[in-house]
């Protein structure tokens, strides 16, 4: 029996809590987790699991060997993490997830790039707003906008988006342009909810060093940035999203920026991936590779300008139709 092996299955499978789940992440068949965990307890001579119909709990062997599993692991990540490093060739399958927004626009225009320096990842992109819990799905690193609550995880700062306040000319002709955030009660806004509460997030401005934020009502919400941005062309509301996202459309007219004295609260963008992630030369060079990227563009960078960003190769002319900034490819 591979030891080792048999140590990453065992932990993986206390990691998240499932046979199955184990399986799927680790890209073993379930009963070849089974197998392994039964040999390995054959192996030591003790029950490491209880299973019951709905959950597994650690023994007290289990538990001690869960703790000496860890740390060894640890060890010969960090120790085989210092050869890949000199090769310079890391490899294997990297498992990440990001915003729509910032995978479209931003890393799959410039992937061939990444995958030009290391040909030997194989990228695994999940896109989408929705909370990721990186154990339980396996997930090796996620990019995130804004505050971040869970303190489990280790977070790199690796840009800042500031929000642009906007709304559809059509919409302010029928209702009025806001001279302040006082007058926004008057006004319907196009509501983003997120996390996992499910509530829709306020408008925020700041001024003169005084942070405001300014709940709202309206008649739809949605949870994709995406759709978001569509949702205030048709005209459905006012709206803050980052400016990257819309740059091309207040520049057609298509939307027009307003309350230009009250500056949205500008949101970091992190890196955020497991302690035990930290060592991986897979998720180092790709963070590394974002955080390089997200430099070359003012507009990742939480700036306010309507500038030319230096991403990828020379774009062309972007046409007012086409949803990205000159940022990107």
């Amino acid at each position: 029996m591979d030891k080792l092996h048999a140590m990453r299955v065992f932990v993986r499978v206390v990691e998240v809590n499932s046979f199955s789940k184990a399986a799927e992440t680790l890209g073993l068949p379930r009963a070849s987790v089974t197998t392994t965990i039964q040999n390995l307890e054959a192996s030591l001579g003790v029950q490491l699991l209880q299973r019951t119909t709905r959950r597994l709990n650690l023994t007290l062997d289990g538990a001690a060997y869960l703790e000496g599993a860890t740390r060894i692991l640890a060890e010969v990540d960090e120790i085989e993490a210092g050869f890949t490093s000199a090769r310079r060739t890391p490899r294997g399958r990297l498992r990440v997830d990001m915003p729509g927004s910032i995978g479209r626009l931003v890393i799959i225009p410039s992937i061939h790039e990444f995958h030009h320096q290391y040909p030997d990842i194989e990228l695994m992109i999940g896109m989408g707003d929705r909370p990721v819990d990186l154990v339980q799905e396996g997930v090796d690193c996620v990019i995130r906008v804004g505050e971040l609550a869970d303190s489990t995880l280790i977070a790199r700062r690796i840009g800042a988006m500031q929000p642009v306040t906007c709304a559809s000319p059509a919409y302010l002709a029928a209702h009025g342009e806001p001279a302040s955030p006082d007058e926004l009660d008057r006004h319907a806004a196009v509501q983003y909810f997120g996390g996992r509460s499910g509530r829709p997030l306020s408008l925020t401005f700041e001024r003169d060093g005084v942070t405001r934020e300014v709940p709202m009502g309206g008649t739809v919400a949605v949870n994709d940035a995406d759709a978001y941005v569509t949702c205030g062309l048709e005209g459905l509301g006012i709206l803050q999203p980052g400016r990257f996202m819309v740059l091309p459309h207040l520049r057609s007219g298509a939307l027009r920026e307003i309350l230009r004295d009250w500056r949205p609260r500008r949101m970091p963008i992190s890196a955020v991936y497991p302690h035990n992630r930290q060592l991986s030369p897979k998720v180092r060079v790709f963070v590394d590779w974002v955080a390089e990227l997200f430099e070359r563009c003012p507009l990742l960078q939480g700036e306010d300008v309507d500038g030319v960003c230096e991403v990828g190769t020379p774009a062309p002319v972007i046409e007012a139709q086409q949803e990205t900034c000159d940022c990107v490819v």
